[in-house]
């Protein structure tokens, strides 16, 4: 009953902690009450970029004769698309029951939550009590779907993420609010198969986050596609009386618009999972609903931890894998540095694919940096002429007086694939001209961040 670390929550920052503690030569157990690989591995990430690859093929479909082939009655198979996904993440959920049994790492199975002398205590679905000891504890319990009080989820018409990765048929028309990864995608993704989307976004552009440049580029990319967007603009009220839902709009004009949808996603972010897990008992210190942690992720109360998406850090996959690396090290006493947070890539998968680090051009100028910027559209690549994705570009930011890279946001075809070269030349101090003088492979998509390097020096060949 005692091991060196229990983790609670088994997704990406949880399981990555549990085998990483392994691999150091802890005893191990992972709590956790639905399917191992947690929301990113079954009801996220990847289930999400199956549905993704399924619309990608049926866009290639309809546009196979723009490559000379004929391709004709071109029929997305919702069901089968779903059930694809599906199978797609129980496999990675397999994977990771497969790791846990290499690293002698337990499983737990049930609700986990600290107790006041700073145990686990967990209750299985027969609502049986056990309580396990622990050296350390990890609280990786993850997030779900924030619900707004003006359009209350109800799993059937007024969904979440989870609910539209599931839909038992294929919806004519579904209303999508909030334009973050999740939902950009799931709204490309929708329309794609053939429903009539509307995307509603509170801020000035969808993807708010990202450069302005980039955001806007996304838009055109959507509406050429056939999505309506809306920015500027907020839900007021849902009517659920009818056959269809009627959802008061205001627009950008401050105006209300009745739109009318048989389905609304609601995908205006998470909410931590911080509820239930004893934190109060055990005396662990919440501020703005997360808990708080110091670089090295210890709570107020020694020995217990906490990662991923209930602290305030960047509620992304990969940042919750790196949180976990990093606290286990630290706590079997490896002395790691802690993580550069001005340095996560962010990536969105839709058509085309949006990817970006460090600081956009709005945020650079407001720190007060004299900036070098470099744009290189992939209207001017090769590559991507011939691959028939022409739409985006690549921009730089760099810093004018030392020429270290503040920022790099992409916009098309495969560049999240491309963003990590700029995460590493942005941590290892990579001046412009050392990557404009990089040689990239020709023809590649990857070229475009030589050139663009190349623009910002005012050097650019293919300009």
């Amino acid at each position: 009953m005692n091991y060196d670390l229990i983790v609670i929550g088994s997704g990406p920052g949880g399981y990555v902690a549990a085998i990483r503690a392994a691999q150091l030569g802890m005893k191990t157990a992972v709590v956790e009450r639905a399917e191992l690989g947690g929301i990113c591995l079954n009801w996220g990430c990847i289930p999400t970029k199956s549905l993704l690859k399924s619309a990608q093929v049926a866009d290639y479909a309809r546009h196979a004769a723009d490559y000379g082939v004929n391709v004709e009655n071109v029929q997305p198979d919702f069901s089968a698309i779903i059930a694809r996904s599906r199978a797609v993440a129980e496999k990675m959920s397999k994977g990771i029951q497969y790791l846990f049994k290499k690293n002698n790492i337990n499983v737990l199975t049930g609700h986990g939550r600290l107790t006041a002398d700073k145990n686990v205590e967990i209750t299985d679905e027969n609502g049986v009590k056990t309580v396990y000891s622990a050296n350390h504890i990890i609280l990786a319990t993850g997030a779900r779907s924030r619900q707004l009080p003006n359009i209350p989820q109800d799993g059937k018409r007024i969904i979440g993420y989870r609910q539209a990765l599931t839909l038992n048929h294929l919806p004519a028309s579904m209303i999508v609010v909030g334009s973050g990864a999740i939902g950009s995608e799931l709204a490309w993704f929708y329309n794609s198969m053939g429903c009539k989307v509307t995307l509603v976004e509170f801020m000035p552009n969808i993807t708010p986050l990202e450069d302005e440049e980039v955001s806007k580029q996304l838009a055109r990319s959507f509406k050429k596609a056939g999505i309506n967007v809306m920015t500027n603009a907020c839900v007021e009220s849902v009517d659920d009386s009818g056959e269809l839902l009627k959802v008061s709009i205001k627009n950008k004009k401050g105006e209300t618009e009745v739109h009318e949808a048989e389905i609304i996603l609601s995908a205006v972010g998470i909410t931590p999972n911080t509820e239930g897990i004893g934190l109060e008992e055990a005396g662990v210190e919440i501020a703005n609903g997360r808990v708080k942690t110091d670089n090295f992720y210890r709570t107020n109360i020694a020995n217990i931890y906490a990662i991923g998406d209930i602290i305030a850090t960047p509620s992304l996959a990969h940042v919750a894998s790196a949180e976990a690396i990093c606290c286990v090290e630290q706590l079997a006493g490896l002395n790691p540095s802690p993580i550069d947070y001005s340095n996560i890539p962010g990536c969105t998968y839709t058509t085309p694919e949006v990817a970006s680090v460090g600081l956009t051009e709005q945020k650079a100028v407001e720190a007060g940096y004299e900036l070098r910027t470099g744009k290189f559209p992939f209207t001017a690549s090769g590559k991507a002429s011939a691959a028939g994705a022409n739409e985006g570009f690549v921009k730089l930011i760099f810093d004018a007086e030392s020429d270290l890279l503040l920022g790099a946001h992409l916009i098309g075809s495969n560049v999240t694939e491309m963003i990590a070269e700029l995460v590493l030349a942005k941590k290892a101090g990579v001046t412009g001209k050392e990557l404009m003088k990089t040689i990239h492979p020709h023809p590649t998509m990857s070229e475009a961040i030589m050139e663009a390097s190349e623009a910002a020096h005012g050097e650019a060949i293919h300009l």
